[in-house]
């Protein structure tokens, strides 16, 4: 395990977190994190409605909504669990990619509340996968140790403004690529073009 004192800062004063990890990290993070009263934003499409019948297994709340469909709404409701004391978490690349490019889901919520992202990454030794809509997702084999790295929490204070969102967006991908390059991308993803989506 690295970066345990960063979970620390990110949840000093009584703050509740913003969880962000990679889609296809879902269910080792499903498996690390449960039974903390965490509401995970999970899409409305086919891939969200599996997951969130998953997550909700391990004692996980579900908002759906997406970047292109009911986010408005998630983020909302989002909001108001933060605000009564539970914590939040995001796949920050959404389940349709591209994959590794963080949205500003997590960085709009964090707004709002004048709150901290935890970027984190999950792995294990040894994985399975299994084809998703626009990712890979990778679940954990018996026997193999699991490994956590988290960054350090992103602060967003509430007057940012849209430059400020675009430059804490860019910190969080900067956070979650440092940590993918110190454990090593997974061989098949290591010549995917990562796609500009500002």
């Amino acid at each position: 395990m690295q970066g345990w004192e960063n979970w620390e800062a990110a949840t000093r004063d009584d703050q509740v977190p913003i969880y962000t990890f990679w889609h296809n990290r879902v269910f080792l993070s499903t498996y690390f994190w449960q039974k903390r009263r965490i509401v995970v934003m999970t899409s409305q499409s086919f891939d969200g409605e599996y997951i969130a019948r998953f997550i909700q297994r391990f004692g996980y709340g579900a908002a759906r909504g997406s970047s292109t469909r009911g986010a408005v709404g998630a983020i909302i409701e989002m909001t108001r669990l933060m605000r009564a004391g539970l914590s939040t978490a995001f796949t920050i690349d959404g389940p349709k990619g591209p994959r590794y490019v963080a949205k500003m889901g997590a960085v709009l919520l964090a707004k709002r509340l004048a709150s901290r992202s935890c970027p984190s990454r999950l792995r294990r030794s040894t994985f399975g996968r299994r084809n998703g809509v626009g990712t890979a997702f990778r679940f954990p084999c018996h026997f193999h140790a699991l490994v956590l790295d988290i960054a350090p929490p992103i602060y967003v204070s509430a007057d940012t403004n849209d430059d400020g969102l675009e430059a804490k967006r860019d910190e969080l991908q900067a956070a979650l690529d440092e940590i993918n390059a110190r454990f090593g991308k997974d061989h098949r993803d290591v010549n995917q073009p990562r796609a500009d989506i500002r």
